[in-house]
């Protein structure tokens, strides 16, 4: 999954940065609101972490901006500010959620695997597909109840995938999904990362649809 995480405390951009890259999420940053907005409005990206304090321009008139323009990404609010109006405001403006400082990156995490899960129609953090089962949480994957391991590209192409069941998911889309922007984006390697996935899980689980992309079917 790619995370846009937008705050202007370069000491707490950094450190969310660092724990979600460690949490297996690409990740760009921005570190104003008008950086924030172009990103957000030009790349695809499966949720956003979003400071409401930011220069140039403040986060709500951000989030309210996205909205209009009908970018439907998840987008969990932080903020210096607990007060009840302020966390209506957040919400009433299009936010998905809201987590005020000082907070535990725990939770953080939490909040953001609940909004991607909700955002791809999942209410549990373990998603399968027939023997494949996916602890998001965890960041394991078993099959048929034995631990298989993954490099941490093959576990985001498998994620991206589970967490899509159904849909034909193109190479390009998840070049633009498994990468941030300052990778070196080569389509190709995805198809590498396929044909490595397929040697360790079922031979069925990921199924190629010629011309379009792959698919994990639902269950």
């Amino acid at each position: 999954m790619r995370i846009l995480v937008v705050e202007d405390d370069t000491n707490l951009n950094r450190q969310i940065k660092d724990a979600l890259t460690e949490g297996g999420y690409a990740v760009d940053v921005a570190f104003d609101g008008e950086e924030g907005h172009f990103l957000g409005e030009t790349e695809p990206y499966d949720a956003v972490i979003l400071d409401i304090g930011l220069p140039q321009m403040d986060g709500l008139s951000v989030l309210e901006e996205w909205r209009r323009a009908g970018r439907s990404m998840p987008v969990l609010l932080l903020t210096a500010r607990d007060r009840w109006s302020d966390k209506v405001q957040g919400i009433d403006a299009g936010a998905d959620d809201y987590l005020a400082k000082p907070f535990h990156m725990e939770e953080l995490l939490a909040r953001l695997r609940a909004l991607v899960r909700r955002a791809a129609g999942h209410a549990s953090n373990e998603i399968t597909a027939g023997p494949v089962r996916l602890d998001v949480k965890a960041g394991k994957v078993t099959v048929d109840g034995q631990a298989i391991k993954l490099t941490s590209h093959e576990l985001r192409l498998l994620s991206y995938l589970m967490h899509h069941k159904g849909k034909v998911v193109s190479r390009t889309e998840l070049t633009e999904h498994l990468y941030d922007q300052d990778f070196d984006r080569d389509s190709n390697t995805i198809e590498v990362f396929v044909g490595r996935l397929r040697k360790k899980l079922p031979e069925e689980v990921i199924h190629t649809v010629r011309g379009l992309g792959y698919q994990i079917l639902e269950d």
